[in-house]
């Protein structure tokens, strides 16, 4: 067989299995066979899913920002208080994700499919306490966020609709966890695509108006996301009961079970506490960087924005290994689910530092292209040089992170963010920004500790394999 032979057949291989991935028609048992194959057919919708869920803030920033500024600053305000509605979500499906991938890689199929049945009913009643609470003080809520009265009085019903509405928010997070945890990452990719195409396609018929539909204005923003994510979760909701998969739904799983239900709170309220920890801190340096002007508080945003975009890769490749730990853990594998998260953990460093190359080659012209304004390009170009040599670490620390969620182990990385953010990089970006270099520089080398800080000990953790003996 010649060299180019083999190189067609390579690439043969390699377009065979981007469409297995992406079509997710195979059933795929992760507990046996190669695991980098594993990592690459879950990391591809992962990945990909990663990305349309951002989409949706760019989206309906983009076309509300054509509205006014008291607008978006609600927008921004709503969804700053959103972000608690996002955390439990997050929570609620790490725990969805940790217990079904641990039942089915026992071939506990009904095991898998009764835990995820509970994890919807538990979201669903926490949904209606916040939708009642968020319709009933939205008022409430937009003062003590302090938007003015005139503001709160134009653009109320934006916040009533998407507080209202967030059982759309937590049940696409959840069911997407569920997805992940069995496996099948293919679906959770396509409910997002689909939630997405119908927001961008809503958004500018409802604010702007379109034929007989009036605009709406703001409010239109509010309903069109909403029901973009709605037809999302039906989506979802038809390949549970109907179109059936891997897991089996119906509706006698719906009766509550207690030991599931704490089980669930465990797991749900620690994953939510590990995500505020993080996110915390991001708004404290932001604060930091407000002291800078106006100039060193642009470049930050424009730099942090392009950093987490390409950061998106390295979380699908996460979300992977979350999966593949919680599958072999129930196999009775850990050996197997501590080499699948090598395995990913080198495809993380491989990739993250093609990014810090590509940040230190072509961060200037990228950065010059979305800013103008010459002291925002200056920040922007030193956070992205900083930060990014830290990226090998954080690509570690992410991967090791989402290994004890799929383990079930999720207090393991909220201890890891409390000492790895609070403990490090707030105090050290305070004094370093404050009392020594005096410049934003400190800050960007505050987050560079603290990805290094973290990711050893993650990596420490890791290898004491606690994580291995945790019962979900």
């Amino acid at each position: 067989m010649t060299e180019s032979t083999t190189s067609i057949n390579k690439t043969k291989r390699f377009f065979s299995l981007l469409k297995q991935a992406i079509n997710g028609k195979t059933e795929q048992d992760y507990t046996i066979g190669s695991i980098r194959k594993a990592v690459f057919l879950l990391a591809i919708p992962m990945i990909t899913e990663m990305i349309m869920e951002s989409v949706f803030a760019l989206v309906d920033i983009y076309f509300v920002g054509k509205i006014g500024n008291a607008a978006v600053a609600t927008l921004a305000l709503t969804e700053s208080v959103l972000s608690l509605v996002y955390s439990v979500a997050i929570g609620l499906s790490m725990a969805a994700t940790a217990l079904v991938a641990r039942r089915v890689g026992e071939k506990n199929l009904d095991g898998a499919a009764h835990a995820g049945m509970q994890t919807i009913l538990f979201s669903t009643v926490l949904s209606l306490i916040i939708s009642f609470t968020g319709v009933n003080f939205a008022g409430t809520i937009l003062h003590l966020m302090g938007a003015s009265d005139r503001m709160i009085a134009e653009n109320i019903a934006y916040t009533r609709i998407m507080f209202g509405g967030n059982i759309v928010i937590m049940l696409l997070f959840l069911i997407n966890g569920i997805f992940r945890g069995a496996g099948d990452a293919s679906i959770a990719m396509r409910s997002l695509i689909i939630a997405n195409v119908c927001n961008i396609i809503l958004c500018p018929v409802l604010i702007y108006g379109l034929g007989p539909i009036p605009a709406l204005g703001i409010k239109g923003a509010a309903i069109a996301t909403t029901t973009g994510r709605g037809i999302g979760v039906c989506y979802q909701m038809y390949r549970l009961f109907v179109r059936k998969g891997l897991l089996h739904f119906y509706a006698a799983q719906i009766r509550p079970h207690k030991e599931l239900l704490i089980q669930i709170v465990k797991i749900g309220s620690t994953g939510t506490i590990q995500f505020l920890v993080s996110s915390a801190s991001w708004i404290f340096l932001a604060r930091l960087m407000a002291g800078f002007g106006e100039g060193a508080m642009a470049g930050y945003q424009v730099a942090i924005r392009m950093l987490i975009f390409f950061l998106l890769p390295a979380w699908g490749l996460s979300n992977a290994a979350a999966t593949l730990t919680g599958q072999n853990l129930g196999a009775g594998k850990p050996e197997r689910a501590e080499q699948s998260v090598k395995t990913t953990a080198g495809y993380s460093v491989i990739y993250m530092v093609c990014v810090s190359l590509f940040f230190f080659l072509l961060g200037t012209p990228v950065v010059n292209f979305m800013n103008s304004d010459p002291q925002a390009r200056h920040f922007a170009i030193q956070a992205l040089q900083i930060i990014s040599l830290g990226y090998v670490f954080f690509g570690i620390e992410m991967v090791m992170m989402n290994a004890f969620n799929g383990a079930g182990d999720t207090q393991t990385p909220t201890l890891v963010n409390l000492i790895a953010f609070w403990l490090f990089q707030i105090p050290v970006a305070w004094v370093l920004s404050t009392h020594f270099i005096k410049e934003p520089r400190g800050v960007f080398y505050a987050v560079l500790i603290s990805q290094v800080v973290a990711a050893g000990l993650s990596y420490y953790l890791f290898k004491k394999g606690r994580w291995k003996r945790v019962k979900v």
